[in-house]
């Protein structure tokens, strides 16, 4: 039989935020389900650490759990938890600024697919990851909140703390950087790297 709270849309989430900085723990067991996915992909693209990416998701619903009672309702539930993650990304990206970052490897990206389609998808997959690596983390958090999250520059503004003239300023600087890799991969000419990019 399926429970109320399984089957709660995420237009309840204030509902659930409130029932959890309450302390109730089957609201928060909700609200994981409902974000656990989302955050890992988001974080997993900040962070390219399997490891540091599985820490840095539990020290954000960690953050939630215990600060759910500072949700003030100024934005959406989503928004605030994105945005908990966003900084929590950011100091852990400087933390591993040191460290090299390795792309998937072949295997990781292969899926069931043939020899000539995993060396295709991993040198994909390689460029595109050289690109993001390539911008500022201020420049890659616009460009994954907009194209992988589906947020818009209302949205990446309160996430990111930072002005929507900003965060348009800084997708504006993505989409040059990231110009070149486009070319490279055949969308030749601005109107192929406009559409690809927003």
């Amino acid at each position: 039989m399926t429970l109320g709270l399984t089957v709660m849309r995420e237009d309840d989430d204030p509902e659930l935020i409130r029932r959890v900085a309450a302390k109730d723990r089957r609201a928060f067991e909700t609200l994981y389900q409902r974000y656990v996915q989302r955050l890992h992909r988001y974080l997993s693209r900040q962070i390219q650490s399997p490891e540091v990416t599985e820490e840095v998701l539990d020290d954000v619903m960690l953050v939630v759990w215990q600060s759910a009672a500072r949700y003030n309702g100024a934005s959406r539930v989503s928004t605030w938890i994105f945005g908990i993650a966003h900084h929590k990304a950011l100091k852990a990206r400087a933390r591993l600024a040191s460290r090299p970052v390795s792309p998937l490897s072949d295997d990781e990206v292969a899926g069931g697919e043939g020899p000539e389609d995993v060396t295709m998808r991993g040198e994909l997959n390689r460029l595109l990851a050289r690109g993001l690596a390539a911008l500022s983390p201020e420049q890659r958090a616009v460009v994954e909140l907009t194209f992988h999250d589906g947020c818009s520059y209302q949205e990446i503004a309160e996430i990111t703390r930072a002005p929507v003239n900003t965060v348009k300023t800084r997708m504006f600087h993505a989409r040059r950087r990231l110009a070149p890799l486009l070319s490279a991969l055949g969308l030749t000419g601005r109107r192929g790297a406009e559409r690809k990019l927003g």
